[in-house]
Order: C-alpha cells, then structure tokens, then sequence
C-alpha cells in the first residue's frame, strides 16, 4: 500500500498525525510534507485513519493489488 498528500491541499490541521503519527510527517509550520511513500508493514490501518481525518481530503491511499499467481502451462 502506498499514500499519496497533495501537499498543496494540505491546510495544516495535523489530524492525520494525530491518529498516525507513525505514518505521516509535518513540517515545522505543522504542513504534512510526507508527499508519497510505502506504508511499512502493520501499518496499513493506521494510515487509512490518517488519510480518513484529512478534512481537505489532501491524502489518497493506494491499495497495491497482489500480483496474479502463476499458472503453468501443461
């Protein structure tokens, strides 16, 4: 899973801090500067609840789809 912020929507409320605080980075004026990155293993919730608290919606999760599973040819 990956997150995606529209840093230019960002308004500085922090709520996605407030509830992942493991997941999301602000800047020293409070601005969520995490741009995009990879969410680690065991935090996939956690960034769902950040991303759900953005009320400028500035926070896209993408689910990453499991790869097709190999067929073998018979």
């Amino acid at each position: 899973m990956r997150i995606k912020v529209n840093t230019t929507l960002c308004s500085g409320h922090a709520r996605c801090v407030a509830v992942a605080p493991r997941v999301y980075v602000l800047n020293d004026d409070g601005y969520n500067v995490t741009a995009e990155m990879v969410v680690a293993p065991g935090l996939e919730e956690e960034a769902r609840r950040g991303a759900r608290s953005c009320p400028e919606r500035a926070i896209t999760v993408v689910e990453e789809e499991a790869p097709a599973p190999a067929t073998s040819k018979s």
